[in-house]
């Protein structure tokens, strides 16, 4: 790898939500030596049923930071409380010096038009600091970095008021039982919280090897359907061949806030990526556009 490795920030709104979405993407990068941190703008305290505030909250760092240790990356949970997160300035403020002291190449968060109200913060905190992260007046007491980062959005299925768009989709299918050990570590989500807010609690198996056995086989159909949903996007990626017969995989959007996602940015943040494919951005250039004023 010429020059320093690729710094990259996944941004969730909960612990787990980045490992949900790009953990398989993340493995990857970490493989290759990237510097990966995975951060959580809320403490995870309302995500669960019998236990709240602090002691979840506690809870949910520690396994965080399992499911770090998984892939050998960094996790950062904030103090901000689960399910109050919006868009006041000192969490905008506070997230450009955190995206400022990290330099990432790239940032990955959540659509502002997703379910979940810190979701759609999440990505909008996101959204508001990608230009500001580069004015000296703003946060002066961290150093601004010279050009936004790309930006990419976690995939989601929502339809209103806009769907999501893949331009990126990444085969997971040789990370995705790494994949599934950094779930298995939000064992007070996976094997607790979401099973009953689904309303199917007793589905969870005991002892330690069924409930994984259990978990991979959801994460699986979970994630399986993406790969037919983006299937034209992911044969122009990988070819005909390949493809046609891939299972699993994340995908992502470019958003349209950051650096360009251009052929050089590409090859160098997703170099497991067939240098070959056809896949393209529509934010491969960014230009000035002049908006003229309102009458």
């Amino acid at each position: 790898m010429a020059g320093p490795p690729p710094r990259i920030l996944l941004i969730g709104a909960h612990p787990d939500d980045a490992d949900i979405k790009a953990g398989g993407t993340a493995a990857k990068w970490a493989s290759l030596g990237f510097v990966v941190r995975l951060v959580s703008l809320t403490d995870g305290r309302a995500g669960h049923h019998e236990t709240h505030g602090e002691p979840l909250a506690l809870r949910r760092r520690a396994e965080a930071q399992a499911a770090a240790a998984v892939i050998g990356v960094t996790y950062e949970v904030l103090d901000h409380p689960d399910g109050e997160l919006d868009d006041r300035l000192e969490y905008r403020l506070d997230l450009i010096r955190r995206i400022r002291s990290f330099r990432p190449d790239l940032i990955v968060t959540h659509r502002s038009t997703d379910y979940h109200p810190d979701h759609r913060f999440a990505g909008l905190l996101v959204q508001d600091a990608s230009y500001l992260v580069t004015v000296p007046a703003i946060c002066p007491d961290v150093p601004h970095l010279p050009t936004s980062p790309v930006i990419l959005y976690f995939s989601d299925a929502f339809r209103r008021p806009c769907p999501f768009e893949p331009h990126v989709v990444v085969d997971i299918g040789d990370e995705l039982d790494r994949l599934v050990a950094m779930l298995h570590c939000h064992r007070s989500q996976f094997y607790e919280w979401l099973p009953f807010n689904a309303g199917h609690p007793g589905e969870v198996p005991e002892g330690d090897d069924l409930r994984r056995e259990w978990l991979a086989g959801r994460i699986r159909r979970r994630i399986e359907p993406l790969a037919d949903r983006h299937r034209d996007l992911v044969v122009r990626t990988y070819d005909p061949g390949r493809g046609g017969q891939i299972r699993y995989i994340e995908a992502f959007e470019v958003s349209e806030f950051g650096a360009p996602l251009d052929a050089g940015a590409r090859a160098r943040l997703f170099p497991f990526l067939p240098a070959s494919s056809s896949a393209t951005s529509p934010f491969e250039r960014k230009e000035w556009v002049d908006v003229p004023d309102a009458p």
